[in-house]
């Protein structure tokens, strides 16, 4: 009987096909030379993504022991780095102390208690000549038949911090008209950073002199933070974040509560089939309602998207707050700060127009395209 069986595994055909093509070696040397076999190898070489991580997995098993000790190292760089953000915490509490006297000046200059001195009222503008020859001309100018009326004189500066408002669009988006009435009794916004050794945060109150709507004579809101990198995702640390929000009850006088709204509804017996109006509070919009935020979730559970949305707008209109309207106010007031951020956003976009003028110019003899006006881009708060 025949022997069928194979030597070493390999069929006999197959071995004498390499012998007779002069052993494995010039078969390959065949092979490689094969047009549709080399375009084939190309095809699928090229089919391999490029990216960082496909290169780290063809790295040899020792040179990925030393890239995770280096990870181990970048990971107490990020807990250095906390520490860092913790004692910049510790110099803001103490530079707020310094800038707290004349914040309180600045309050008594708003709401009229004191009155700036001559020195105190001394400022030299751009435009200081322009103004001086227009009040020239003007005190030169007399009208026989009507004497000039005395020019008013009201206490303060009325209605600062309700400027203020009305002027940044991120705050004005907030306010409703019947806002309004009450946002003008407001005197002062002041920052308390947490104390030494407490945890990281800082408080946000709005200090109202007397008013027919509520009797809280201060309205808090208190921003948590935490300076620390996160176990599950170390790598993502950039610094201090804000974690969590808590406002305060508004004690509101009868019926002057902004934040809700009576609506009538008619409700049908279904066995009768009598009719009865009843009326009920629902939520209204009101820029009051920033007292009353939406809790971070703590339990581990996910927030939906409208509500991460609404949580992640109120941290940085918190941080707005903080870092530019209280330490810049008169600045916002006035509408200078207001023009520094317009003017540098259109200097951005121009650059943008003005190279894809270049490119237009290039395509002269293409067909005639109308240029696509990039929405303006809100300005972006930064966090610390």
């Amino acid at each position: 009987m025949a022997d069928n069986s194979f030597s070493d595994g390999v069929p006999p055909d197959s071995g004498e096909a390499a012998k007779n093509a002069g052993g494995p070696e010039k078969l390959t040397d065949q092979v490689m030379q094969n047009p549709q076999v080399l375009a084939a190898l190309q095809e699928r070489l090229d089919s391999v993504s490029h990216t960082p991580s496909s290169y780290i997995e063809t790295l040899p098993r020792a040179v990925k022991r030393r890239i995770n000790a280096l990870k181990q190292l970048q990971v107490r760089c990020a807990h250095i780095e906390a520490k860092f953000y913790e004692e910049v915490h510790d110099l803001e509490r103490k530079y707020a102390a310094l800038y707290q006297p004349l914040f309180d000046k600045r309050r008594e200059f708003i709401t009229g208690d004191v009155e700036p001195t001559d020195a105190e009222s001394e400022w030299h503008s751009e435009n200081e000549e322009d103004d001086k020859l227009a009040g020239d001309m003007k005190n030169k100018v007399v009208i026989a038949e009507k004497p000039a009326a005395e020019e008013p004189n009201p206490r303060g500066i009325p209605e600062f911090w309700f400027t203020i408002f009305r002027n940044v669009d991120m705050l004005s988006e907030l306010v409703q008209e019947y806002d309004e009435p009450i946002l003008k009794h407001l005197q002062d916004i002041k920052v308390k950073f947490s104390d030494p050794g407490q945890p990281m945060s800082f408080v946000l109150e709005f200090h109202f002199e007397p008013n027919d709507y509520f009797t809280n004579p201060v309205l808090t809101k208190t921003y948590k933070m935490k300076s620390e990198p996160d176990k599950a995702d170390p790598f993502s640390f950039e610094g201090p974040e804000i974690v969590d929000c808590d406002g305060c009850t508004i004690d509101w006088k009868k019926g002057r509560n902004v934040t809700v709204k009576t609506i009538k509804k008619k409700q049908k017996h279904k066995g009768r089939g009598t009719v009865r109006t009843i009326t009920k509070q629902v939520p209204n919009e009101s820029f009051f309602n920033f007292f009353n935020p939406l809790k971070a979730s703590g339990d581990g559970e996910s927030l939906d998207e409208d509500s991460e949305f609404t949580l992640a707008s109120d941290f940085e209109i918190g941080h707005f707050f903080r870092e530019r309207i209280v330490p810049r106010a008169v600045l916002y007031f006035t509408g200078e700060a207001i023009e520094d951020d317009d003017n540098f956003e259109e200097g951005e976009e121009g650059e943008e127009e003005e190279l894809e003028g270049d490119e237009e110019g290039e395509d002269e003899d293409d067909a005639e395209v109308t240029p696509k006006k990039e929405p303006s881009q809100p300005a972006e708060c930064k966090q610390q």
